[in-house]
């Protein structure tokens, strides 16, 4: 392993965190988990420029951690390795990603499993395999959908660091090697998590369809905003009771 000048560590004041816990892109979804944690008596403490809370245990669910915002690869990459450094092993990303398929519609749900890189996070990371989602974490998440009867997808993402220049052409290139979505951090996600030897995986909500023309954004509208809040209420749920 290379010599590096900056390792991440736990430092004085900081939490020993639960090995479980969720990692929110996005500020509006990472606003709602602050309120849940809240609720849930969680401590708060800063991470970076976003919030970390650890919720703690109850006599019937285990402690967890809730951390967040983090848009754009080097900044998830950032509070990865800070969250891996205080102790978690096991992170569930809660995102969005556009559609770049007729089968995903805004407000569906995507599993990730595997990512094409066009950000330029992960080259910092070196693997000698392909980092992939932890199935450890995807199964028994895409089975606790299926038992909220929530319809789910799992397949490859496209993770980019510019989303203004997601062109036409890639699009219907991406979509017709069924690449199912785009979003910013997945793929850096990945690899960290792989490099580090924690559990990862993601659930991405549809947020918009960029294989229509013209594009069809859905994030603003009131049965997406329902749909986001309810999933991040299983996550939490789902972060209570989890097993082994």
């Amino acid at each position: 392993m290379a010599d590096v000048a900056i390792s991440p560590c736990r430092e004085k004041g900081e939490p020993a965190l639960a090995d479980l816990g969720i990692l929110c892109i996005n500020p509006s979804e990472a606003a709602i988990a602050c309120q849940l944690a809240k609720q849930a008596g969680g401590k708060r403490y800063r991470l970076f420029n976003s919030n970390l809370y650890q919720v703690p245990a109850t006599d019937l669910t285990n402690p967890f951690f809730t951390a967040g915002p983090t848009i754009g690869a080097p900044m998830a990459v950032l509070a990865l390795e800070k969250l891996v450094a205080l102790g978690a092993k096991r992170i569930v990303v809660y995102g969005w990603c556009g559609s770049l398929t007729e089968s995903l519609a805004v407000g569906d749900v995507l599993l990730p499993n595997r990512a094409v890189s066009e950000e330029g996070t992960s080259a910092h990371y070196p693997l000698s395999f392909r980092a992939e989602a932890s199935q450890l974490l995807l199964q028994p998440l895409a089975a606790r959908l299926r038992t909220e009867n929530i319809k789910m997808k799992t397949g490859t993402v496209w993770t980019t660091d510019a989303p203004y220049r997601e062109t036409k052409d890639k699009i219907r290139t991406y979509g017709s090697q069924s690449v199912l979505g785009v979003e910013m951090e997945f793929a850096a996600l990945c690899t960290v998590a792989a490099f580090r030897g924690v559990e990862l995986a993601a659930l991405l909500l549809v947020s918009d369809e960029l294989w229509r023309h013209p594009w069809q954004p859905g994030y603003t509208h009131k049965k997406f905003k329902k749909k986001s809040r309810l999933i991040l209420e299983l996550l939490f749920d789902f972060c209570r009771t989890f097993t082994n």
